[in-house]
């Protein structure tokens, strides 16, 4: 298994998602479910980019840091 870090770009800014899955194939159909849960209406996004890609193990994580 492994922890993604998906930059998802709309026309508002940019949203951080940190998925765990078996694949990329997956993680990215986890970003768009996320989406939909964490927001009433999803935004309109126009790019879901990976920028992370890590095996899970005991310590492991992501800096998000959102200042320009």
């Amino acid at each position: 298994m492994n922890l993604y870090r998906f930059e998802v770009t709309t026309k508002r800014g940019i949203i951080y998602v940190v998925i765990a899955a078996h694949d990329d194939e997956q993680a990215f159909r986890l970003v768009e479910i996320e989406l939909e849960k964490h927001f009433l209406k999803i935004p309109d996004f126009t790019d879901i980019s990976l920028h992370e890609k890590k095996p899970i193990r005991r310590g492991g994580g992501f800096v998000i840091d959102p200042r320009p």
